[in-house]
């Protein structure tokens, strides 16, 4: 039986749920991280490639609650709010309207993250990569794992792998470089942002596998028919195109304890601990529903 893992974007917040939640699992007798397959797409790039290069699942939210006193130490220093990721929002809606040229949708992403006044791309780099500082150049995990990423000029979607030739450090972070308010990163003499400029999940990029587990972040202020309900119903064909094709899925949603956690932006550090937390406790719930699809 080959099994696949799929982690969603969500920003910082979103991988504090995230490491949480696969924490709980493998806790309660649940190991994600013995996946034959994860991939990653923004947020979940990050969460993903930590298992891929042997983290423990058990203990994967430790180091959000070791670094959530700083955090908030930071922003309370600062004084910066939260970016308003409305805007964000709202393209990304649009990019996946009925109609449009996908790649075209995605190159205004593109284009909208080129504009931004963000930190410069090194500063960037530097700061995300604070949890790769120890790797050689050119590391990629042995094992199966991949990242999405998109060409801010032309829209174009890429898969990264260890076939690509590219490092994991700046593959991960190009990955998570969300329009607007990160610079896009430079691989391969192209500039690419967020995997997620084509699904917040890219789930059926696992197709193949016999049973798929997808964790993906879903926001308390969604509502049916809204703009985000366009988002959301990417996943639903992406699990369809799952079933059909004969996998067994199971999709973790944030309960509702998770998103009251989380807060209305992912981008809050300030909340990444009792995201973890609350995590941490939905997977130990969803343990043993989820223990007969993984084995």
């Amino acid at each position: 039986m080959t099994r696949a893992l799929v982690l969603g974007g969500g920003g910082p917040v979103g991988i504090a749920w995230e490491s949480g939640l696969i924490a709980g699992l493998a806790q309660g007798g649940v190991d994600l991280g013995q996946a034959d397959f994860i991939l990653g797409t923004s947020a979940g790039s990050f969460v993903g490639v930590r298992l891929a290069m042997g983290e423990s699942a058990a203990t994967l939210a430790n180091a959000v609650f070791a670094d959530a006193e700083r955090a908030v130490r930071n922003v309370h220093r600062s004084g910066r709010r939260p970016p308003d990721l409305t805007n964000l929002m709202r393209l990304m809606a649009r990019a996946q309207e009925a109609g449009r040229d996908p790649a075209e949708a995605r190159a205004e992403l593109g284009a909208y993250a080129l504009a931004a006044d963000t930190m410069t791309e090194e500063a960037f780099i530097e700061t995300f990569g604070r949890s790769f500082a120890s790797l050689p150049e050119g590391t990629w995990p042995e094992r199966g794992f991949a990242c999405t990423a998109v060409d801010a000029e032309t829209g174009a979607f890429q898969v990264w792998t260890k076939e690509s030739g590219v490092g994991v450090t700046r593959a991960v972070a190009a990955s998570c470089s969300m329009p607007g308010v990160h610079p896009p990163v430079t691989l391969q003499g192209k500039r690419w942002f967020d995997g997620g400029g084509r699904s917040s999940t890219n789930a059926d990029l696992a197709a193949g596998h016999e049973v798929v587990v997808i964790v993906a972040v879903r926001l308390s202020d969604w509502t049916p028919g809204g703009a985000l309900a366009r988002l959301f119903a990417r996943l639903d064909e992406e699990v369809a195109i799952l079933t059909d094709g004969g996998a067994r899925v199971a999709t973790l949603l944030p309960d509702d304890a998770s998103r009251a956690a989380m807060g209305g932006n992912l981008m809050d550090f300030q909340n990444r601990a009792a995201a973890a937390r609350a995590g941490l406790t939905q997977g130990l719930a969803a343990a043993a529903e989820l223990k007969g699809c993984w084995g």
